[in-house]
């Protein structure tokens, strides 16, 4: 099997983060941390202490001395050649969030992964603008698939992730043509938004509140047959719901 990996948001150069805006009740030194953690999970080849301090806007000791602290709690680890990683003690800390979703979720997505042979992922709204990529399955009877991690944070007005979740939610003046299209047929459809030359094709779950919002979809370079695409990912929201409402 030839799994075709994306790493989109990788540059030589890591940009900022969150983009949260700080106010006087938070910690600025925690929110650093924090987006050290955010940026780690957005290069999976690691970055290094100068790279990280560019993508959080910090100074070079700053970030030397958030990363050893982040180590001491495992929350990243330093390769030979002094690359930084994600580090182990993420997996605890990420196994109980979400834990029932995940759970009811593994089993609908693999069976759509490989129905279409395609990668299916389960999406998840955060906050008010932002999608993040909760659960990626690959399929196990492809010759060829799209490969991403999951954690990937998009905008949710880019990607059809996000656009299916804003179809879910009553029509708003200004919004895109594609979610009034997706409202009109079940699922979304955008090409190249998140990755190039990909195209994604989601359905949100149905029944769930407006800050709760999740979408299942699936990334294919081949979107010749969208309707039947469209109609298997449909059909898994709609299982994926009524499990969730048990």
């Amino acid at each position: 099997m030839t799994s075709i990996r994306s790493d989109a948001k990788t540059s030589e150069t890591p940009g900022r983060t969150s983009g949260i805006q700080l106010d006087s009740r938070m910690s600025k030194t925690l929110h650093h941390g924090l987006e050290i953690l955010e940026l780690l999970t957005q290069h999976k080849y690691g970055l290094t202490i100068t790279e990280i301090a560019a993508g959080v806007g910090v100074h070079r000791t700053v970030a030397d001395r958030l990363v050893r602290t982040l180590e001491a709690h495992r929350l990243c680890r330093r390769t030979e050649n002094k690359r930084i990683l994600p580090g182990s003690g993420l997996i605890s800390l990420a196994g109980s969030v979400e834990q029932d979703l995940r759970e009811l979720a593994r089993p609908v997505l693999e069976e759509l992964a490989d129905a279409v042979e395609a990668t299916a992922h389960l999406a998840v709204r955060e906050g008010e603008d932002a999608v993040r990529a909760m659960m990626v399955i690959e399929p196990r009877n492809s010759r060829a698939h799209v490969g991403f991690h999951p954690g990937q944070v998009d905008p949710i007005n880019r990607g059809s992730a996000g656009l299916a979740m804003l179809a879910a939610l009553p029509p708003r003046e200004g919004e895109r043509p594609e979610v009034t299209h997706a409202r009109e047929r079940g699922f979304a459809v955008t090409t190249g938004e998140v990755t190039h030359s990909i195209t994604g094709i989601s359905a949100a779950v149905p029944n769930r509140r407006p800050a709760d919002l999740v979408s299942i979809g699936v990334s294919v370079f081949d979107s010749s047959d969208e309707q039947k695409l469209g109609a298997a990912v449909m059909d898994a929201a709609r299982r994926l719901g009524a499990l969730l409402l048990r």
